[in-house]
């Protein structure tokens, strides 16, 4: 076939060569059917750095330093991603309460030194939903355990229909890296977590709040992109292009952090 005659790819991306993007994925748990634990990441992950220019590498889990460095020295950019299990409360100075999930420590830590060491070489990092938390939590911020226990004025964070449409919108404060990147003001946003950032750290900004005054979004300060956001923009993607937007810039600062 003629070079130039050949399909392009829907995720043809003219602007250079793909910076390697890293992505955590999953771990699932053993059951009587599928005893082997198996890793698993969404599609709609990988999907969303391809879209927006990156090249997605999954991360296996790995409790060796020497292994974790290979990691960060591959990659130019990392997005730690979310799941259906908690940060174990000991990781911010807290104890179990009512209502926290399962935890699934081996993935906690592994993505703890991983997100650790990312920043400390000023890596552009995405935490989404649960990353968003722990990236929270390893700047020094808290969690509420259990929004429904422990914030009263909390509305339902837990959407019952498609994750692929909004549930409610968030405000997007202005001057921030997410407004540049989506604009500022109110944003529909999909909405499945349990728990939420409660006390941030001294080095992070919020970026953008829910009606009831969950917080929805943070960023590191005085870092090129550390961005966390609660919601699944990657789910958004396809029937609201403006959330391509937060993929599109964390893809162009690994792209440039690589020069």
């Amino acid at each position: 076939m003629n070079p130039a005659h050949r399909p392009q790819s829907r995720h043809h991306h003219g602007g250079g060569r793909r910076p390697n993007i890293g992505i955590t994925p999953d771990l699932s748990f053993p059951t009587p059917d599928a005893p082997h634990p198996k890793y698993e990441l969404k599609v709609a992950y990988a999907d969303a750095v391809l879209r927006a220019g990156g090249l997605p590498m999954v991360l296996p889990y790995s409790d060796d330093p020497a292994v974790i460095g290979c990691y960060l020295d591959r990659i130019s950019g990392l997005v730690v991603t979310g799941g259906a299990f908690d940060i174990p409360p000991e990781a911010y100075g807290e104890q179990p309460r009512e209502g926290l999930g399962p935890i699934k420590a081996a993935r906690t830590a592994f993505e703890t030194e991983l997100l650790k060491r990312a920043l400390e070489r000023n890596m552009p990092v995405l935490g989404v939903c649960g990353g968003m938390q722990l990236l929270n939590v390893v700047m020094g911020g808290t969690l509420f355990q259990d929004l429904r226990t422990e914030c009263e004025h909390a509305r339902e964070h837990e959407q019952k229909h498609d994750r692929a449409q909004p549930q409610h919108p968030v405000e997007i404060k202005e001057g921030t890296l997410l407004a540049e990147l989506c604009g500022q003001g109110q944003l529909m946003v999909n909405s499945t977590h349990h728990q939420a950032a409660r006390k941030v750290g001294d080095q992070v900004l919020v970026s953008a709040v829910s009606p009831d005054g969950v917080i929805e979004a943070i960023e590191a300060r005085n870092h090129p992109f550390a961005v966390g956001v609660q919601w699944h923009p990657e789910l958004l993607v396809q029937t609201m292009p403006v959330h391509l937007g937060i993929y599109k810039g964390f893809v162009g600062k690994a792209r440039e952090s690589r020069r």
